[in-house]
């Protein structure tokens, strides 16, 4: 399916699946996200449309940065990998510097600049190192496929990112993070037997790291059974049950949440999808789920395009996020659900979270270019670049 909007002079076809999706999820994210933070806003700030105000203006800002990166061939960021990386490296290492770095509940997750624009660092890393390891393994398939240093070289790198992140701390960002790259590596070759003893030795590092701080073993008590401790470790689990038990079939219509009103924290961030729940019922909420579940779908079929015409860069990427929104829609839901513990982790393009709207949106443009790209590789160019993929195999 095709839709065709025209920029400047030049047709730009673009996947009208793709486009109506991410535009519903938008809009519609705006709508719940004014519902679900009007009236602790008001409390906050003495302005009810707050966070809702400022959400906007990161749309804004996202949607133009989307534009701006489907006018940029993707073999530039192909050939930009090393210096991609080195930035992801000097935003993790930035948040460590008095002045610049901004401390909030106890994480040092933020970068202030000039006191103002402040960027949650791990989603851009998150992109980065994505479009880094997309080249990777591209550059490196033979050695990625026969050796075990093939596919150690990337994991050194991938843990010391996971060990800057988890020095902020931010456990959510680091999951998500190695659950991408071993995806992206089994993918593009990785010896089972390799990848069965990475996975095992991440697994092993991850579950201490999980263990190791009180609040997180809070957590996890917590998600086994909330309702031994309502009032304390489990009471954001059980607000949130109660939210979406509460919604039924059709929910309580939209407004009419009670548990956003004073009993369910970060109703507007982690536990949006619990006030969906509530005011659009199990209807709504399976809404959701379906809109996710195509968006990951065209994402995929992006790759599987890309693979076929040759274009395995294209290919990575695009698997990559598909890989990241999955994951982080798996957990927040999860989470809301009571089927995962509490982890602070966004619903893409729905909760409260400007630097991650904002890198979801740019990250959804460079993949709009990736399809425009496919759409314009046609008759001898796509079945040359299907040949060199074969002989590549």
């Amino acid at each position: 399916m095709t839709a065709r909007a025209t920029t400047g002079n030049d047709s730009f076809p673009i996947d009208g699946i793709l486009l109506v999706v991410i535009a519903i999820l938008l809009c519609g994210g705006l709508v719940m996200l004014a519902s679900a933070s009007i009236s602790q806003a008001d409390r906050q700030t003495g302005d009810p449309f707050f966070y809702l105000e400022r959400q906007l203006v990161a749309a804004l800002i996202g949607l133009g940065l989307a534009v701006a990166a489907t006018r940029i061939p993707t073999g530039i960021w192909e050939r930009l990998g090393l210096p991609l990386v080195c930035l992801a490296f000097v935003l993790l290492l930035a948040v460590f510097i008095p002045g610049l770095g901004n401390k909030v509940n106890g994480s040092t997750r933020w970068l202030s600049l000039a006191g103002v624009v402040q960027i949650q660092v791990s989603e851009p890393v998150r992109l980065l190192m994505l479009m880094y390891l997309s080249g990777y393994v591209v550059r490196h398939s033979k050695d990625l496929q026969q050796r075990f240093m093939g596919l150690l070289k990337p994991l050194l790198l991938i843990a010391a990112v996971c060990g800057l992140l988890l020095m902020q701390p931010d456990f959510g960002a680091t999951v998500v993070m190695v659950v991408i790259s071993l995806s992206m590596l089994f993918v593009a070759g990785a010896r089972l037997r390799n990848f069965l003893g990475c996975l095992a030795l991440a697994l092993g590092v991850l579950v201490p790291v999980a263990l190791s701080k009180a609040y997180r073993m809070d957590r996890l008590t917590a998600f086994l059974d909330p309702w031994a401790d309502p009032f304390n470790t489990g009471f954001q689990l059980t607000q949130s049950l109660i939210a979406v038990g509460t919604g039924e079939w059709f929910g309580t219509g939209l407004g009419g949440s009670v548990q956003k009103l004073f009993y369910l924290p970060e109703a507007h961030t982690d536990f949006v999808f619990a006030v969906i729940a509530e005011e659009l019922g199990l209807v709504g909420s399976i809404g959701v789920i379906v809109l996710f579940s195509l968006l990951i779908w065209r994402i995929l079929g992006i790759a599987r395009e890309s693979a076929r015409c040759g274009r395995l860069y294209q290919a990575n990427l695009a698997f990559g996020f598909a890989v990241w929104q999955s994951i982080q829609v798996f957990i927040n839901i999860g989470v809301n659900m009571g089927i995962l513990p509490t982890k602070g982790l966004t619903l893409p393009l729905i909760s409260y979270g400007r630097s991650s709207l904002i890198v979801t949106l740019i990250a959804l443009g460079i993949l709009i270019r990736i399809d425009y790209e496919n759409r314009h590789l046609t008759g001898p160019r796509k079945r040359s670049a299907g040949k060199r993929r074969r002989a590549r195999a």
